[in-house]
């Protein structure tokens, strides 16, 4: 007699689901003025050429979106000067989306998919839902470096993805170029590491490399990408990934027709040619980071520097202790015990009146 075969699948019963930050809707009767320095938010808006984008484009919202990506994919390549052609690039609704592609491409019952913890949470959950089994390696303390040992030894047949992230949320380090060579150099052609880059544009370090060099020579590599952070999109959801031509060629079969939506197509398009903003908010970022580098080292709180729009801190009273107190102080900051950094807190790099509002709080909790 065959076997029945479950309605439900077992590995869809999630433990821990991805808990999002708070939103200012849900604080907003504790202070008047809330500084929002929680989910790594661009700081001085969107992209005004997105937004002009949206304005043009918002009439005739009964029309269908373009069918495919390529218009999208077209505006990439120009944008990397042709050293990615169109048909290296998937487009996606963010970058989240470009991870939940790429696991349902690669993944599944019976492989494995490697994870370095503190990361970014929904590489575990989406491979977790489609049955695959999740390897952690965790990042080396205390300087959260990659575990290139631990990551080789934990390689098996199974394993199918590897996920990096440069810079990592939530620790803000960074991979080498270096490491990557080394690491790249090791593994079996069976595995696809996806490098998750979503907050390139804010690193600054001599030794730091996107996923492109790699991609173009060949590797079974796949950079992330998001408009979230940088260019202040992330209302209208839009991102892509880039690979070789037969990954990314590969991975667009999955992709629905009308995927992206018009108002967010166009704001993307836009936003690509929007240098003079990105330049403004890089040079905010940046500028910001040190300010704050040097308030942190007088007041006394461990913390990790960072290449990314968001520091780590370890206060010394609990994470979600410390994000009462600031909520009622203003200021909103994200715990990431979630994230595999328990203790931890992340804290976005807002603009210097924000940065000056976690200070003051900070002060009066160190006193």
């Amino acid at each position: 007699m065959d076997e029945m075969i479950p309605i439900f699948k077992k590995y869809l019963e999630i433990a821990e689901p991805y808990v999002g930050g708070k939103t200012l809707d849900e604080i907003k009767s504790r202070k008047k003025k809330i500084y929002k320095l929680s989910s790594n938010e661009n700081p001085i808006g969107a992209s005004p050429k997105a937004e002009q984008a949206v304005k043009k484009f918002s009439e005739n919202l009964h029309i269908y979106p373009d069918r495919t990506d390529k218009r999208f994919r077209s505006a990439l390549s120009t944008f990397y000067n042709g050293e990615l052609s169109e048909d290296q690039f998937v487009a996606t609704p963010s970058g989240s989306e470009s991870i939940d592609l790429i696991v349902r491409a690669f993944a599944g019952e019976g492989t494995e998919c490697i994870v370095s913890n503190p990361c970014f949470k929904p590489y575990t959950m989406f491979a977790s839902w489609l049955g695959s089994k999740i390897v952690d390696v965790p990042l080396k303390e205390p300087d959260y470096s990659l575990d290139i040992k631990g990551i080789l030894k934990a390689v098996n047949k199974r394993t199918r993805l590897l996920f990096l992230t440069s810079p990592n949320n939530p620790t803000g380090t960074y991979i080498t170029k270096k490491e990557i060579k080394k690491l790249l150099k090791k593994l079996p052609k069976h595995v696809v590491v996806v490098l998750d880059e979503v907050y390139y544009h804010f690193a600054n370090a001599k030794d730091y490399t996107t996923a492109m060099p790699f991609v173009n020579a060949g590797h079974q590599m796949i950079g992330v990408n998001s408009f979230s952070k940088t260019y202040g999109l992330a209302a209208l959801r839009i991102g892509y990934c880039y690979s070789t031509p037969a990954i990314a060629g590969y991975i667009r079969q999955l992709c629905k027709p009308f995927l992206i939506n018009k108002l967010s197509l166009e704001a993307g398009i836009a936003a690509l040619s929007d240098t003079e903003f990105v330049q403004q908010i890089v040079d905010l970022i940046q500028t910001e980071r040190e300010y704050l580098y040097k308030k942190l080292d007088k007041i006394g709180i461990p913390y990790w520097k960072t290449q990314g729009n968001f520091i780590l801190i370890k206060p010394d009273i609990s994470a979600n202790e410390f994000e009462d107190f600031m909520l009622n102080e203003g200021v909103m900051v994200r715990p990431v015990a979630n994230f595999g950094a328990p203790g931890c807190v992340r804290v976005t790099i807002g603009t210097r009146e924000a940065n000056k509002a976690f200070v003051k709080a900070l002060k009066q909790l160190y006193k």
